[in-house]
Protein backbone atom coordinates (compact mmCIF):
# COMPACT_ATOMS: atom_id res chain seq x y z
CA UNK A 1 0.00 0.00 0.00
CA UNK A 2 1.29 3.66 -0.80
CA UNK A 3 1.39 6.13 2.04
CA UNK A 4 -2.01 7.70 0.70
CA UNK A 5 -4.08 4.36 1.15
CA UNK A 6 -2.39 3.86 4.38
CA UNK A 7 -3.25 7.00 5.83
CA UNK A 8 -6.96 6.73 4.16
CA UNK A 9 -7.84 3.52 5.46
CA UNK A 10 -9.55 2.98 8.53
CA UNK A 11 -7.25 2.02 12.04
CA UNK A 12 -7.89 -1.03 12.92
CA UNK A 13 -7.54 -1.50 16.62
CA UNK A 14 -4.72 -4.10 16.49
CA UNK A 15 -0.70 -3.93 17.17
CA UNK A 16 0.73 -4.56 13.73
CA UNK A 17 4.61 -4.81 12.92
CA UNK A 18 5.94 -5.34 9.15
CA UNK A 19 9.07 -4.22 9.21
CA UNK A 20 11.58 -3.29 11.75
CA UNK A 21 10.88 -0.41 13.41
CA UNK A 22 11.85 2.17 12.26
CA UNK A 23 10.83 0.68 8.86
CA UNK A 24 12.89 1.89 5.53
CA UNK A 25 10.24 4.81 4.38
CA UNK A 26 10.40 6.09 8.18
CA UNK A 27 14.36 5.69 7.89
CA UNK A 28 14.36 7.67 4.49
CA UNK A 29 12.24 10.35 6.01
CA UNK A 30 14.37 10.70 8.56
CA UNK A 31 17.53 11.65 6.71
CA UNK A 32 15.00 13.86 4.89
CA UNK A 33 14.28 15.33 8.72
CA UNK A 34 18.06 15.54 9.71
CA UNK A 35 18.62 17.78 6.34
CA UNK A 36 16.19 19.76 6.74
CA UNK A 37 15.03 20.40 10.48
CA UNK A 38 17.07 22.15 12.89
CA UNK A 39 19.19 19.82 15.16
CA UNK A 40 18.20 21.06 18.25
CA UNK A 41 14.73 19.09 17.67
CA UNK A 42 14.37 16.00 18.80
CA UNK A 43 12.80 12.68 18.40
CA UNK A 44 12.15 9.79 20.54
CA UNK A 45 10.71 7.08 17.98
CA UNK A 46 11.81 7.92 14.59
CA UNK A 47 8.52 6.46 12.93
CA UNK A 48 6.76 8.89 10.85
CA UNK A 49 3.19 8.78 11.65
CA UNK A 50 0.40 9.02 8.80
CA UNK A 51 -2.69 7.96 10.19
CA UNK A 52 -4.10 7.62 14.04
CA UNK A 53 -7.06 7.13 16.38
CA UNK A 54 -8.21 4.98 19.34
CA UNK A 55 -4.79 3.53 20.57
CA UNK A 56 -3.12 2.97 17.71
CA UNK A 57 -0.46 4.65 15.50
CA UNK A 58 -0.17 3.92 11.91
CA UNK A 59 3.40 5.00 10.35
CA UNK A 60 4.43 5.21 6.90
CA UNK A 61 5.80 1.88 6.57
CA UNK A 62 2.62 0.43 7.43
CA UNK A 63 2.90 -0.71 10.93
CA UNK A 64 0.71 -0.16 13.30
CA UNK A 65 2.08 0.66 17.12
CA UNK A 66 0.32 1.29 20.28
CA UNK A 67 0.09 4.21 21.94
CA UNK A 68 1.02 5.06 25.47
CA UNK A 69 2.27 8.65 24.85
CA UNK A 70 -1.23 11.01 23.54
CA UNK A 71 1.60 13.21 21.76
CA UNK A 72 2.83 13.80 25.74
CA UNK A 73 -1.26 13.53 26.90
CA UNK A 74 -2.07 15.98 24.27
CA UNK A 75 -5.08 13.30 21.81
CA UNK A 76 -6.76 12.85 25.91
CA UNK A 77 -9.89 11.82 23.67
CA UNK A 78 -8.25 10.09 20.85
CA UNK A 79 -6.33 11.05 17.83
CA UNK A 80 -8.81 12.58 15.19
CA UNK A 81 -11.59 11.95 17.79
CA UNK A 82 -14.41 11.95 15.30
CA UNK A 83 -16.52 15.01 17.15
CA UNK A 84 -13.17 16.86 16.90
CA UNK A 85 -12.61 16.63 13.13
CA UNK A 86 -16.38 17.68 12.24
CA UNK A 87 -16.24 20.53 14.40
CA UNK A 88 -12.67 21.40 12.89
CA UNK A 89 -13.85 20.72 9.49
CA UNK A 90 -17.15 22.85 9.95
CA UNK A 91 -14.81 26.11 11.57
CA UNK A 92 -12.36 25.64 8.56
CA UNK A 93 -15.13 26.02 5.83
CA UNK A 94 -16.82 29.18 7.93
CA UNK A 95 -13.30 31.37 8.57
CA UNK A 96 -9.42 30.32 9.81
CA UNK A 97 -8.41 33.88 11.52
CA UNK A 98 -9.80 36.85 12.26
CA UNK A 99 -7.72 37.34 15.34
CA UNK A 100 -9.81 37.88 18.60
CA UNK A 101 -8.63 41.19 19.19
CA UNK A 102 -9.03 42.54 15.70
CA UNK A 103 -12.69 41.11 15.34
CA UNK A 104 -14.11 38.56 17.97
CA UNK A 105 -15.40 35.44 17.38
CA UNK A 106 -18.30 33.20 19.73
CA UNK A 107 -16.15 30.43 19.61
CA UNK A 108 -13.40 31.93 21.92
CA UNK A 109 -16.47 33.23 24.42
CA UNK A 110 -17.79 29.73 24.93
CA UNK A 111 -14.52 28.22 25.50
CA UNK A 112 -14.29 30.99 28.06
CA UNK A 113 -17.41 30.59 29.60
CA UNK A 114 -16.58 26.09 29.39
CA UNK A 115 -13.12 26.56 31.23
CA UNK A 116 -14.71 29.07 33.61
CA UNK A 117 -17.56 26.56 34.61
CA UNK A 118 -15.29 23.54 34.31
CA UNK A 119 -12.71 24.76 36.42
CA UNK A 120 -12.54 24.15 40.87
CA UNK A 121 -14.76 26.84 42.71
CA UNK A 122 -17.96 28.40 42.25
CA UNK A 123 -16.50 32.07 42.06
CA UNK A 124 -16.51 34.59 39.52
CA UNK A 125 -14.03 33.87 37.02
CA UNK A 126 -12.66 35.08 33.62
CA UNK A 127 -10.77 33.07 30.90
CA UNK A 128 -7.66 34.36 28.81
CA UNK A 129 -6.46 32.15 25.49
CA UNK A 130 -3.23 31.73 24.30
CA UNK A 131 -1.25 29.12 22.17
CA UNK A 132 0.83 27.03 24.30
CA UNK A 133 1.54 25.51 27.68
CA UNK A 134 4.74 27.77 27.69
CA UNK A 135 3.07 30.92 26.74
CA UNK A 136 -0.06 30.44 29.20
CA UNK A 137 2.40 30.22 32.54
CA UNK A 138 4.12 33.01 31.33
CA UNK A 139 0.84 35.29 31.22
CA UNK A 140 -0.11 33.68 34.62
CA UNK A 141 3.09 35.37 35.68
CA UNK A 142 2.39 38.80 34.23
CA UNK A 143 -1.32 38.69 35.32
CA UNK A 144 -0.36 37.49 39.45
CA UNK A 145 2.61 40.22 38.70
CA UNK A 146 -0.04 42.86 37.97
CA UNK A 147 -2.59 41.89 40.70
CA UNK A 148 -0.57 41.95 43.22
CA UNK A 149 2.18 44.79 42.52
CA UNK A 150 4.87 42.42 43.22
CA UNK A 151 7.67 40.42 41.44
CA UNK A 152 9.17 37.13 43.23
CA UNK A 153 7.78 33.73 41.62
CA UNK A 154 8.29 30.69 43.81
CA UNK A 155 8.56 27.20 41.70
CA UNK A 156 9.67 23.89 42.94
CA UNK A 157 12.21 20.96 42.67
CA UNK A 158 11.86 18.96 39.93
CA UNK A 159 9.17 21.69 38.07
CA UNK A 160 8.98 21.76 34.05
CA UNK A 161 6.98 24.97 33.26
CA UNK A 162 8.30 25.28 29.29
CA UNK A 163 11.21 26.71 27.34
CA UNK A 164 10.60 30.14 26.73
CA UNK A 165 13.31 32.42 28.55
CA UNK A 166 10.75 33.16 31.47
CA UNK A 167 9.46 29.45 31.56
CA UNK A 168 12.94 27.77 31.38
CA UNK A 169 13.96 30.13 34.78
CA UNK A 170 11.08 28.11 36.48
CA UNK A 171 11.73 24.86 35.31
CA UNK A 172 14.15 23.01 37.45
CA UNK A 173 15.87 20.05 35.08
CA UNK A 174 18.83 21.62 32.92
CA UNK A 175 19.43 19.09 30.06
CA UNK A 176 17.97 19.28 28.18
CA UNK A 177 15.55 22.38 28.52
CA UNK A 178 18.25 25.09 29.80
CA UNK A 179 21.42 23.94 28.77
CA UNK A 180 23.45 26.81 27.82
CA UNK A 181 20.00 29.09 26.86
CA UNK A 182 21.17 31.86 29.57
CA UNK A 183 20.89 34.19 31.45
CA UNK A 184 17.36 33.49 32.51
CA UNK A 185 14.26 35.80 33.53
CA UNK A 186 15.09 37.26 37.15
CA UNK A 187 13.11 36.86 40.38
CA UNK A 188 12.22 33.19 40.36
CA UNK A 189 12.89 31.32 43.41
CA UNK A 190 12.99 27.38 44.17
CA UNK A 191 11.82 25.50 46.98
CA UNK A 192 11.49 21.73 48.17
CA UNK A 193 8.63 20.30 46.79
CA UNK A 194 6.96 16.67 48.22
CA UNK A 195 8.34 13.76 46.77
CA UNK A 196 7.22 11.59 49.01
CA UNK A 197 9.50 8.47 47.78
CA UNK A 198 12.65 10.27 47.91
CA UNK A 199 11.94 12.53 50.58
CA UNK A 200 10.45 9.65 53.04
CA UNK A 201 7.51 12.72 54.15
CA UNK A 202 4.33 11.52 53.56
CA UNK A 203 2.65 14.42 55.74
CA UNK A 204 1.79 16.95 53.02
CA UNK A 205 1.80 19.32 55.75
CA UNK A 206 5.05 19.09 56.96
CA UNK A 207 7.02 19.03 53.30
CA UNK A 208 4.84 22.14 53.11
CA UNK A 209 6.47 23.86 56.15
CA UNK A 210 9.71 23.11 54.78
CA UNK A 211 9.50 24.82 51.94
CA UNK A 212 7.09 27.66 53.12
CA UNK A 213 10.37 28.25 55.85
CA UNK A 214 12.82 29.07 53.26
CA UNK A 215 10.17 31.27 51.10
CA UNK A 216 9.53 33.52 53.96
CA UNK A 217 13.45 33.28 55.35
CA UNK A 218 14.77 33.85 51.71
CA UNK A 219 12.25 35.35 49.81
CA UNK A 220 9.33 37.66 52.08
CA UNK A 221 5.94 36.92 52.12
CA UNK A 222 5.41 40.39 50.82
CA UNK A 223 7.30 40.19 47.86
CA UNK A 224 5.97 37.11 46.32
CA UNK A 225 3.81 37.26 43.85
CA UNK A 226 2.57 34.33 43.11
CA UNK A 227 3.30 30.40 43.86
CA UNK A 228 3.25 28.29 40.85
CA UNK A 229 3.53 24.22 40.71
CA UNK A 230 2.19 21.36 38.99
CA UNK A 231 0.02 19.15 41.03
CA UNK A 232 0.78 16.70 39.54
CA UNK A 233 4.63 16.83 38.14
CA UNK A 234 5.11 15.69 34.55
CA UNK A 235 8.54 16.11 33.31
CA UNK A 236 9.86 16.08 36.48
CA UNK A 237 8.68 12.63 37.21
CA UNK A 238 4.96 12.03 37.66
CA UNK A 239 5.25 13.15 41.03
CA UNK A 240 2.09 13.33 43.35
CA UNK A 241 2.61 15.45 46.58
CA UNK A 242 1.85 14.14 49.61
CA UNK A 243 -1.79 14.62 51.15
CA UNK A 244 -1.81 18.34 52.78
CA UNK A 245 1.02 20.16 50.48
CA UNK A 246 -1.24 21.55 47.79
CA UNK A 247 -3.56 22.78 50.59
CA UNK A 248 -1.23 24.17 53.04
CA UNK A 249 0.77 26.28 50.05
CA UNK A 250 -3.24 27.51 48.60
CA UNK A 251 -3.71 28.43 52.64
CA UNK A 252 -0.38 30.49 53.12
CA UNK A 253 -0.84 32.13 49.69
CA UNK A 254 -4.36 33.14 50.81
CA UNK A 255 -2.55 34.35 54.14
CA UNK A 256 0.19 36.28 52.20
CA UNK A 257 -1.89 37.98 49.48
CA UNK A 258 -0.15 35.92 46.73
CA UNK A 259 -1.86 34.13 44.10
CA UNK A 260 -1.83 30.27 44.13
CA UNK A 261 -1.12 28.99 40.33
CA UNK A 262 -1.69 25.45 39.23
CA UNK A 263 -0.32 24.24 35.71
CA UNK A 264 -2.51 21.94 34.87
CA UNK A 265 -0.67 21.65 31.13
CA UNK A 266 -0.43 18.02 31.50
CA UNK A 267 -2.45 16.79 34.36
CA UNK A 268 -5.55 18.76 33.47
CA UNK A 269 -8.89 17.45 31.09
CA UNK A 270 -9.69 14.43 32.46
CA UNK A 271 -6.08 13.00 32.56
CA UNK A 272 -5.66 12.04 36.04
CA UNK A 273 -9.86 10.92 36.55
CA UNK A 274 -11.05 14.39 37.42
CA UNK A 275 -11.17 17.58 35.35
CA UNK A 276 -8.30 18.78 36.75
CA UNK A 277 -5.68 17.35 39.47
CA UNK A 278 -6.41 19.85 42.14
CA UNK A 279 -9.51 18.57 42.62
CA UNK A 280 -8.19 15.07 44.12
CA UNK A 281 -6.79 17.54 46.55
CA UNK A 282 -10.18 19.30 47.34
CA UNK A 283 -7.50 22.57 46.25
CA UNK A 284 -9.04 25.36 44.33
CA UNK A 285 -6.52 27.06 42.67
CA UNK A 286 -6.30 31.27 42.13
CA UNK A 287 -5.27 30.68 38.51
CA UNK A 288 -5.34 27.51 36.75
CA UNK A 289 -3.00 26.98 33.92
CA UNK A 290 -4.41 24.88 30.69
CA UNK A 291 -3.00 23.30 27.30
CA UNK A 292 -2.15 19.70 25.95
CA UNK A 293 -5.71 17.99 26.20
CA UNK A 294 -7.60 21.27 25.58
CA UNK A 295 -8.57 20.82 22.15
CA UNK A 296 -7.55 17.43 20.55
CA UNK A 297 -4.06 18.13 19.01
CA UNK A 298 -4.41 21.75 17.95
CA UNK A 299 -2.54 24.82 19.35
CA UNK A 300 -4.58 26.25 22.22
CA UNK A 301 -3.62 27.31 25.93
CA UNK A 302 -5.67 29.04 28.94
CA UNK A 303 -5.48 30.78 32.13
CA UNK A 304 -8.87 30.70 34.18
CA UNK A 305 -9.18 32.17 37.44
CA UNK A 306 -10.66 34.45 40.19
CA UNK A 307 -12.18 37.62 38.04
CA UNK A 308 -10.36 40.33 40.08
CA UNK A 309 -7.24 38.67 39.86
CA UNK A 310 -7.88 38.20 35.60
CA UNK A 311 -8.92 41.55 35.20
CA UNK A 312 -5.96 43.15 36.91
CA UNK A 313 -4.13 44.08 33.85
CA UNK A 314 -4.88 47.36 31.82
CA UNK A 315 -6.66 46.67 28.08
CA UNK A 316 -4.31 45.23 25.87
CA UNK A 317 -1.93 44.05 28.27
CA UNK A 318 -2.88 39.68 26.98
CA UNK A 319 -3.42 38.61 23.95
CA UNK A 320 -1.46 37.36 20.66
CA UNK A 321 -2.30 37.10 17.44
CA UNK A 322 -3.19 33.81 17.48
CA UNK A 323 -4.52 32.59 20.92
CA UNK A 324 -7.72 31.40 20.96
CA UNK A 325 -7.54 30.39 17.44
CA UNK A 326 -11.27 29.78 16.13
CA UNK A 327 -10.28 26.28 14.30
CA UNK A 328 -8.89 25.56 17.79
CA UNK A 329 -11.27 26.76 19.52
CA UNK A 330 -13.90 24.91 17.73
CA UNK A 331 -11.67 21.57 18.56
CA UNK A 332 -11.42 22.12 22.61
CA UNK A 333 -15.70 22.49 22.37
CA UNK A 334 -15.88 19.26 20.91
CA UNK A 335 -12.98 17.74 22.78
CA UNK A 336 -15.23 19.30 26.05
CA UNK A 337 -18.25 17.80 24.85
CA UNK A 338 -16.56 14.09 24.16
CA UNK A 339 -15.24 14.22 27.84
CA UNK A 340 -18.38 14.48 29.39
CA UNK A 341 -20.60 12.85 26.62
CA UNK A 342 -18.61 9.56 26.63
CA UNK A 343 -17.77 9.30 30.60
CA UNK A 344 -14.08 9.99 30.15
CA UNK A 345 -13.32 10.98 33.28
CA UNK A 346 -14.78 7.35 34.58
CA UNK A 347 -13.00 6.10 31.80
CA UNK A 348 -9.86 7.55 32.90
CA UNK A 349 -10.16 5.84 36.50
CA UNK A 350 -11.01 2.42 35.22
CA UNK A 351 -7.48 2.80 33.21
CA UNK A 352 -5.65 3.96 36.07
CA UNK A 353 -7.12 0.39 38.00
CA UNK A 354 -5.65 -1.67 34.99
CA UNK A 355 -2.08 -0.23 34.81
CA UNK A 356 -1.59 0.25 39.01
CA UNK A 357 -2.59 -3.44 39.41
CA UNK A 358 -0.51 -4.74 36.29
CA UNK A 359 2.35 -3.04 37.30
CA UNK A 360 2.40 -3.03 41.27
CA UNK A 361 1.79 -7.17 40.01
CA UNK A 362 5.33 -6.47 38.08
CA UNK A 363 7.14 -4.31 40.75
CA UNK A 364 6.39 -6.99 43.18
CA UNK A 365 8.46 -9.40 41.61
CA UNK A 366 11.27 -6.88 40.28
CA UNK A 367 13.27 -4.87 43.01
CA UNK A 368 14.24 -2.16 40.00
CA UNK A 369 10.65 -0.67 40.36
CA UNK A 370 10.95 2.12 43.12
CA UNK A 371 7.97 2.87 42.92
CA UNK A 372 4.73 3.35 40.80
CA UNK A 373 2.75 6.38 40.84
CA UNK A 374 -0.06 8.35 39.66
CA UNK A 375 -3.43 9.41 38.56
CA UNK A 376 -5.67 8.28 36.16
CA UNK A 377 -3.84 7.72 32.54
CA UNK A 378 -0.77 9.77 33.99
CA UNK A 379 0.89 6.97 35.59
CA UNK A 380 4.34 6.06 36.05
CA UNK A 381 7.25 3.95 37.38
CA UNK A 382 10.17 4.62 38.68
CA UNK A 383 13.16 2.44 37.77
CA UNK A 384 15.85 1.98 40.46
CA UNK A 385 19.34 -0.17 40.61
CA UNK A 386 17.73 -3.60 41.91
CA UNK A 387 16.79 -3.11 45.98
CA UNK A 388 18.19 0.97 46.44
CA UNK A 389 16.45 3.80 45.85
CA UNK A 390 19.46 4.84 43.41
CA UNK A 391 18.21 6.37 40.25
CA UNK A 392 18.66 3.86 37.07
CA UNK A 393 18.41 5.81 33.51
CA UNK A 394 20.07 3.07 31.76
CA UNK A 395 17.03 1.08 32.70
CA UNK A 396 14.57 3.81 31.44
CA UNK A 397 16.56 3.93 28.55
CA UNK A 398 16.53 0.14 27.97
CA UNK A 399 13.70 -0.41 28.52
CA UNK A 400 11.89 1.84 26.74
CA UNK A 401 13.92 1.47 23.43
CA UNK A 402 12.91 -2.59 23.49
CA UNK A 403 9.44 -0.94 23.65
CA UNK A 404 9.81 0.86 20.51
CA UNK A 405 11.28 -2.01 18.83
CA UNK A 406 7.78 -4.18 19.54
CA UNK A 407 5.67 -1.35 18.55
CA UNK A 408 4.53 0.29 21.68
CA UNK A 409 4.91 4.28 22.76
CA UNK A 410 6.37 4.77 25.78
CA UNK A 411 8.05 8.12 27.23
CA UNK A 412 10.97 8.57 29.73
CA UNK A 413 11.39 11.46 31.85
CA UNK A 414 11.94 12.52 35.76
CA UNK A 415 14.69 14.99 36.94
CA UNK A 416 17.40 11.79 36.98
CA UNK A 417 16.01 10.26 33.59
CA UNK A 418 15.01 7.16 35.19
CA UNK A 419 10.86 7.61 34.60
CA UNK A 420 8.76 5.41 32.40
CA UNK A 421 5.61 7.69 32.19
CA UNK A 422 2.61 6.26 30.35
CA UNK A 423 0.16 8.23 29.26
CA UNK A 424 -2.42 6.43 26.74
CA UNK A 425 -5.62 8.09 25.49
CA UNK A 426 -8.30 7.32 27.12
CA UNK A 427 -10.24 6.47 23.31
CA UNK A 428 -7.77 3.28 23.88
CA UNK A 429 -9.40 0.20 24.03
CA UNK A 430 -9.00 -2.70 26.90
CA UNK A 431 -7.47 -5.18 24.70
CA UNK A 432 -4.07 -2.88 23.51
CA UNK A 433 -3.86 -1.75 26.96
CA UNK A 434 -3.27 -5.19 28.48
CA UNK A 435 -1.09 -5.58 25.63
CA UNK A 436 0.66 -3.30 26.07
CA UNK A 437 1.51 -4.11 29.50
CA UNK A 438 1.96 -7.78 28.43
CA UNK A 439 4.96 -6.24 26.46
CA UNK A 440 6.24 -4.45 29.18
CA UNK A 441 6.06 -7.40 31.82
CA UNK A 442 8.06 -9.01 29.00
CA UNK A 443 10.50 -6.83 28.78
CA UNK A 444 11.62 -6.55 33.05
CA UNK A 445 12.02 -10.62 32.72
CA UNK A 446 14.15 -10.16 29.56
CA UNK A 447 16.01 -7.13 30.88
CA UNK A 448 16.80 -8.84 34.77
Amino acid sequence: MSIAEIAGAAVTQERRLVTAIPGPISQEMQARKTAAVAGGVGITLPVFVVAAGGGILVDADGNQLIDFGSGIAVTTVGNSAPAVVEAVTQQVAAFTHTCFMVTPYEGYVRVAEELNRLTPGEHEKRSVLFNSGAEAVENAVKIARAHTRRQAVVVFDHAYHGRTNLTMAMTAKNQPYKNGFGPFAGEVYRVPTSFPFRDGETDGAAAAARALDLIDKQVGADNVAAIVIEPIQGEGGFIVPAPGFLRALQDWCTEAGAVFVADEVQSGFARTGAMFAVEHDGVVPDLIVTAKGIAGGLPLSAVTGRADIMDAPHAGGLGGTYGGNPIACAAALAVIDTIERDGLLARAGQIEKTMVGRLNAMAAEDTRIGEVRGRGAMIAVELVKAGTTEPDADLAKRVSAAAHAQGLVVLTCGTYGNVLRFLPPLSMPDHLLEEGLDILAAIFTETR
